[in-house]
């Protein structure tokens, strides 16, 4: 039970991940590679401020601030400097490993003896179940700990995921979908479609550097290479998503991209336990996606085939 808790947990906190690639890709079909290197530079800055004594939650939100930098930086370069969008995120991502490397001043920052949002949580958990360790449910032992983690998680990912869902509905959140679907219009309309992109992806990359916050809080550490295909994981649960809802309508796309990420981690989970060695993540990860992509579409021709 506690495995499957876990599970949950860092499909929650990814799901923050998705979010943001579902801003990027989705709303303004931007195929920005900068997640894989905003996941560790939110990571990184978060745990370097932590292990000076910083608060959990300003860490958390510097990681924030930081991966809205990135974003930015990616955004400017496409807009101002007309490069491809392509090309700009992997400018991005590639200076982020060392600039990563210059924040942690190592490869790997350990976060076991200092207090994080996960011992936070621990420490309320325990409060509230007057000291004891663990509890029954359904006729499984779970460990307080990572029952009180979760709990957080899906708060934080309910609250982050209403947020954004507003923010879309104002007038400024509107301008920004409208851009991402018809710019000619928009710049008639006398918006700045240039500065919508750099928000945009500011914003998305925001979202991405503090699902690596979280997750390095959870997981005890933050390494320089943690960010590795994280772009993909994150668009694998966008789709995952958009097939288990089935609808276009804002709040079930946010709503889906959550799903899929818990979904997307799951299946991942059940993959190694049926024995694939970790080693073969990345090979894992990449298959999952492979067929994400390819099902929907072979799912049509066969109704269309039957109809």
């Amino acid at each position: 039970m506690n495995l499957l808790i876990a599970t949950f947990t860092i499909g929650f906190i990814l799901s923050l991940l998705a979010l943001g690639v579902f801003i990027s890709f989705r709303i303004f079909a931007f195929p920005d590679i900068t997640a894989d290197g905003s996941v560790t530079l939110g990571a990184s800055v978060c745990a370097t401020l932590l292990v000076r004594g910083v608060s959990p939650p300003l860490a958390s939100l510097a990681g924030f601030l930081a991966g809205m930098l990135a974003g930015a930086c990616t955004g400017t370069l496409h807009t101002r400097f007309r490069i491809n969008p392509l090309l700009s995120g992997i400018l991005v991502m590639t200076g982020l490993y060392s600039i990563n490397l210059h924040i942690m001043g190592r490869s790997n920052v350990a976060l076991l003896s200092v207090t994080t949002l996960a011992t936070q949580s621990e420490r309320i958990g325990l409060a509230l179940m007057r000291g004891a360790n663990t509890f029954g449910l359904a006729g499984w032992e779970v460990s307080v700990r990572d029952a009180a983690v979760l709990s957080a998680v899906i708060v934080a990912v309910a609250l982050t995921g209403l947020l954004l869902y507003w923010f879309f509905r104002t007038n400024l959140g509107t301008a920004m979908r409208a851009t991402g679907d018809n710019v000619q219009m928009i710049r008639a309309l006398g918006v700045n479609d240039a500065n919508m992109i750099i928000f945009g992806l500011a914003i998305s990359n925001g979202f991405v550097a503090l699902s690596g916050a979280l997750l390095a809080q959870y997981q005890g550490f933050a390494d320089v290479g943690m960010g590795i295909g994280m772009v993909v994981w994150g668009l694998a649960s966008v789709i995952i998503g958009e097939a288990l809802v089935g609808s276009n309508q804002l709040g079930m796309t946010i709503v889906g991209a959550v799903m899929g990420s818990v979904l997307f981690r799951l299946l991942v989970a059940v993959a190694l336990r049926w024995g694939l060695s970790p080693n073969d993540l990345k090979l894992i990860t990449a298959v999952f996606v492979f067929l994400a992509l390819i099902t929907p579409g072979f799912l049509r021709k066969r109704r269309s085939a039957h109809a």
